[in-house]
């Protein structure tokens, strides 16, 4: 059993970044904004982790913080008006939004050139033509590069997905069946109504876990070998730590783990790639805005 280190697989991406961006020279730096509704403590940690990785990149980022009770036209003006601004290249809405707000709604008014997130219908339109003038999902694109930089060949093999969210399970069934040399596999994607989860999940070479339930997949349901990559980040009470909680995945680690060949931890496993891909999506939403 080995360790996917999805930190230190993207901090590989982000040097590459710096490197890209060291060499242009088009007046002005890449730039990304951030909308943020209300002050949920997670989404206020992921949007501060995402604008220090901007900025140790060059990268410049806007932060637009709007009240919870938003309504759901004033937030489509706020897109809007950043929309329209020539200086900004990406726009990230984060989520989750209040259950008032549509989210599918709001994602489409983000421009598709700015879709730096990926969620906008052109975007996953694209992903299904297999344009690559689109911009990917940023968990399901780091997924792809996690195994491609471990050296994981997905063709032929049978993926199993746990998840059809359109933030990561449905894109990255997509991705994993695309004509591509890290695409080609056979893709069943599982969900609350699958009959006999865990037989089918028990078949797959490569498990993507994307269903938001702590330790849901268990050693019951790997075979020897698989490979899991584990999208899941749960909090779990723990008075020993200072927080009161830790986090784990959908994958019961410290008993799956062993039965695996490669498995990726929670956290410093898809984490991380999450946000590397964000900042590769916003230079290529710059390098086409610039031209």
């Amino acid at each position: 059993m080995d360790i996917i280190d999805g930190k230190a697989i993207s901090e590989e991406i982000l040097e590459e970044l710096r490197h890209d961006l060291a060499g242009s020279n088009h007046g002005r730096a890449p730039s990304v904004a951030f909308v943020r509704v209300g002050e949920d403590p997670a989404s206020i940690s992921y949007v501060n982790k995402k604008q220090k990785v901007a900025a140790s990149l060059g990268i410049e980022s806007q932060l637009h913080v709007l009240p919870v009770e938003i309504s759901q036209e004033d937030l489509i003006k706020q897109i809007d008006l950043l929309n329209q601004d020539d200086t900004i290249d990406g726009i990230l809405v984060q989520a989750p939004l209040p259950q008032e707000i549509d989210s599918n709604t709001i994602f489409n008014r983000v421009n598709p050139e700015k879709d730096v997130d990926g969620f906008n219908v052109v975007n996953a339109g694209r992903l299904c033509q297999e344009d690559k003038e689109g911009f990917l999902p940023c968990t399901p694109a780091g997924i792809v590069e996690l195994l491609k930089r471990s050296n994981v060949e997905t063709a032929g093999k049978h993926v199993v997905v746990l998840g059809r969210s359109l933030i990561v399970g449905k894109p990255a069934g997509l991705l994993m069946m695309r004509q591509h040399p890290f695409g080609n596999a056979t893709v069943t994607i599982c969900h609350s109504r699958t009959k006999e989860l865990a037989k089918v999940v028990s078949l797959a070479d490569i498990i993507i876990a994307a269903i938001g339930k702590p330790r849901f997949v268990t050693e019951d349901m790997v075979k020897p070998g698989a490979i899991i990559v584990d999208v899941g980040i749960n909090r779990i009470e723990d008075p020993s730590r200072k927080s009161g909680y830790r986090l784990v995945g959908d994958v019961d680690f410290d008993r799956v783990a062993p039965k695996t060949s490669l498995i990726t931890p929670v956290p410093g496993g898809v984490g991380p790639m999450t946000v590397a891909l964000l900042m590769k999506n916003t230079i290529k939403a710059y390098r086409k805005n610039i031209v």
